[in-house]
């Protein structure tokens, strides 16, 4: 039987219902010594381009919750981890935009889903269902590459 790799881990979890940002912090947390049910609530506002207001795509903050978590500073003199951390969220960024177009929800779904009207459309064009995981997939695949 073939191992699940993190990608695989971030897309059921979406697929079971937890938001994209959730599905893909989660995916790392345990290795990062945070307990994935806890990863999962921190991350949850994040989803659907930041509670669908049409901002960056979860899948995307959730990547950069994960650099964060792994590199961010801890004391306040430490700029070389502050650099670090930005210079992998940047090429995680650049890495993502070059396979996906953009890290903002609205242009990926090509809606904006903080209108009820698009919300609507998204759902019904079953984006939520092949797109978004696709996103997950992609945001999770780039981080296990960099980090």
């Amino acid at each position: 039987m073939k191992a699940t790799t993190k990608s695989d881990d971030a897309v059921a979890s979406y697929m079971s219902r937890f938001t994209c940002s959730a599905a893909v912090f989660s995916a790392f947390s345990e290795d990062l010594g945070l307990n994935p049910d806890t990863a999962k609530k921190i991350a949850c506002g994040f989803g659907a381009g930041i509670s669908k207001t049409g901002n960056m795509c979860g899948a995307v903050s959730g990547a950069i919750m994960v650099i964060g978590l792994k590199y961010g500073k801890t004391e306040a003199d430490d700029e070389a981890a502050t650099e670090k951390t930005r210079a992998l969220v940047r090429q995680f960024i650049h890495e993502f935009i070059a396979k996906n177009g953009s890290v903002n929800c609205t242009d990926l779904l090509g809606l904006n889903i903080s209108n009820p009207e698009e919300f609507a459309q998204a759902r019904d064009n079953k984006l939520f269902v092949t797109k978004c995981p696709e996103l997950v997939r992609d945001a999770t695949e780039i981080l296990e590459k960099i980090l």
